[in-house]
């Protein structure tokens, strides 16, 4: 893995928790706790919180102090158009730039996801979901787009639409459709498989909708995760 500060370290672990659902909307963020539970000093911890406040991830205030900050159904849409746009972009340059010990690290994410899908275990589906999408696109070699979409993902309900039941499952096909495109170097079988995954979960989550208002949506955010 490429070298990272303890700082960004700390920032990436949060932003698996958020976006897993791990740490629900809402939760405080309290940086002695995070401290403890990675066994380091409390400074990486706090630049981290201000990184990830600076992305959107969380707010804060002076009462509160950091909380992990709620998304908006309606603004989701814009941030859709610009997530198809950056990450097709990413696994085109992926695709381009891989290597074979890389590939291999996917297939191996890849496999622990289904897994953890197959065995019904929400949470660990979650986190290795975005573990699987991150080292992809950190194999683009593009960080500047990839700080973009970093940013975009703190707006985007990835903790709602993964409990939409049988969804990790449906996603798993999706990953395995888009890891064949990736081995065989078809850049744009690849984008396109990209595209339709990230429109899928997406209509998924507006199909389950009028079952629900969005502020049951978000308030359902911090329950216990199903598939």
């Amino acid at each position: 893995m490429e070298y990272r500060t303890k700082e960004e370290q700390v920032a990436d672990y949060l932003r698996e928790g958020i976006i897993s659902g791990r740490l629900p909307r809402g939760a405080r963020l309290k940086q002695t706790e995070i401290a403890q539970e990675l066994k380091i000093s409390i400074t990486p911890v706090r630049e981290a919180l201000k990184l990830l406040e600076a992305e959107g991830y969380l707010s804060s205030d002076s009462y509160r102090g950091a909380t992990v900050a709620p998304f908006d159904v309606e603004a989701s849409t814009e941030i859709l158009r610009l997530r198809i746009t950056l990450e097709t972009q990413l696994v085109e340059s992926a695709v381009r730039n891989i290597t074979a010990e890389e590939i291999a690290e996917l297939r191996e994410l890849a496999r622990q996801f289904e897994a953890a899908a197959l065995a019904d275990d929400s949470r660990a589906a979650r986190g290795i979901n975005y573990r699987f999408h991150r080292r992809m696109y950190d194999f683009a070699r593009l960080p500047k787009t990839l700080h973009f979409v970093q940013v975009l993902w703190a707006q985007y309900p990835f903790d709602v639409i993964n409990r939409i039941g049988g969804r990790a499952v449906r996603a798993a096909k999706e990953h395995n459709e888009l890891l064949k495109n990736v081995i065989e170097s078809d850049a744009a079988g690849a984008m396109l498989t990209m595209r339709q995954h990230i429109e899928t979960g997406w209509n998924e989550l507006r199909n389950s909708l009028p079952a629900r208002s969005e502020t049951s949506v978000k308030s359902k955010s911090s329950e216990k995760e199903t598939l």
